[in-house]
Parts: structure tokens; sequence; C-alpha cells
């Protein structure tokens, strides 16, 4: 696995992936907009990731669960599979779509042969989706601008939210803003993210997911910015770091 460094800004260098790739290698997997910590790739870096799978014989998957949720529409970057044969692109509707309840996701390649076989596993497996679930999946995607507008504008809505609750609590808190998606991942600089989890779980009802869950330091935690009650929670977390009472 190649780690996203804070101190490179959460940013990928291609040639990370390029060093560690040996003659074995047969799927080289990446996730951006990424999870957990907002970061994202450029469209010359997506290339290069193509390069270094095709000439190690490897295929791309690219996870792609949060494509949609990019702040600036320059951002977005075409889906992996619609431009090498040898690449795999992943979509759910529980990410950029915020509808998780539906159990709905799909992947794309050009290669016939591989979707064969996954199709075979499939029916093997579950068979086929709940039907409403199918019905309602297809209503969103007939109208995704609509959609994916509606969750742009929740998550541009919290971003500033979580701007300023950084700039507030800049003697305990720091990060690298998310470039894209609906995640953050700032760190604690004076506590451990498991206890102020624990502590805002039992508080403040807030879930909180702390770095060590992702395999970071144990100061970093995530924050989901999808929910429209976002500031509520940003409040008792604030009511956590101040020390302060629960919230009635």
């Amino acid at each position: 696995m190649i780690p996203l460094r804070p101190e490179s800004g959460w940013l990928l260098d291609p040639e990370d992936i390029a060093r560690a790739v040996t003659r074995r290698t047969r799927v080289i997997s990446v996730n951006f907009p990424h999870n957990p910590t907002g970061a994202h790739i450029t469209a010359d870096v997506q290339r290069r990731l193509m390069e270094i799978a095709d000439s190690a014989g490897a295929m791309l998957f690219s996870d792609e669960v949060y494509r949609g949720l990019e702040y600036q529409h320059r951002d977005q970057l075409p889906p992996a599979a619609t431009l090498s044969r040898h690449a795999v692109s992943l979509g759910v509707m529980s990410k950029s779509y915020a509808l998780a309840g539906l159990r709905i996701g799909w992947i794309a390649t050009q290669d016939t042969g591989l979707l064969a076989r996954v199709a075979r596993l499939k029916d093997y497996t579950t068979i086929c989706s709940s039907a409403p679930s199918e019905i309602l999946a297809l209503i969103a995607l007939r109208a995704t601008e609509k959609v994916l507008q509606r969750s742009r504008s929740i998550v541009k809505s919290n971003l500033r939210c979580a701007r300023e609750f950084m700039s507030v609590h800049s003697a305990q808190l720091e990060w690298t803003a998310p470039r894209a998606g609906s995640v953050a991942f700032p760190r604690f600089t004076n506590r451990d993210a498991d206890d102020v989890s624990r502590e805002l779980a039992e508080r403040e009802s807030v879930l909180l997911l702390p770095g060590s869950i992702f395999g970071y330091a144990a100061s970093h935690f995530r924050l989901g910015l999808g929910r429209r009650d976002f500031p509520v929670a940003l409040e008792k977390l604030g009511n956590v770091l101040q020390g302060g009472s629960a919230s009635a």
C-alpha cells in the first residue's frame, strides 16, 4: 500500500506507485476523490497511472464513488474505464448520490471477458438486487445533475462551516483542506482522536472516526461533510474541545 502523507498535503506521487510495482503486480487500485483525506489527482496523474498499469500488464482499478463531488467542474476526471481497456471504474449510489439505502453499485470496463466473469460471480452469490432499489437508482441516474447539484451544495456549505471551525479552534486543530469529495481529515494538535471520539460519542451522541480506523496516526480523524446537520455536530465537537457541558 502507498499511503498519502500529510506532509505532502495528501498528494499522490504516481512515481511512488511505479517504484512499488513488481513482476507479480496484477492490479493497481486507487481511490479518488480520496477517502478519508479528501485528496484528488489531476488528469496528468491519472494518465501516468494508466501508463504504469499498462507497462506492468496490470489492471487499474479506479474507485470513483465520490466522483461528481468535485468543488470545481474542471477537476472532474473522466471515468478510468473510458480511457483504457485495462481499467475498471467502480461507482455506487451511496456516496455522491446520497442513496446508501438502495445498496446499488456497479463496475464499468471495456474488458468484456472480465465483465462476463464478474456477472457469473454475481449470479452465483446474489443473482440480483432489490427491484425497487434498481428502479429508484435508475430514477436518480436519469436526474444525475440535479441530484449531484444537491449533494455539492450541501458539501460546499458544510466545507465553509468546517473552515470557520478550524480557524476558531486553530490552537487544537490543523488540516489540509479537502480538494474534492465529502470527507476531510484534520488532526488534533494535542489530543488523541480515539479519546475524543469516545468522549464525543458518550457525551454528545456524535460519531467521529479516528485515524486509527484507517491506519493513520492517532491524532487524525475523519469529518463527514455530507449531512445537513453538520453544523450541529461541529457545535457538539466544540463542546468537547472546550470542556463544556453537553448540549440540551
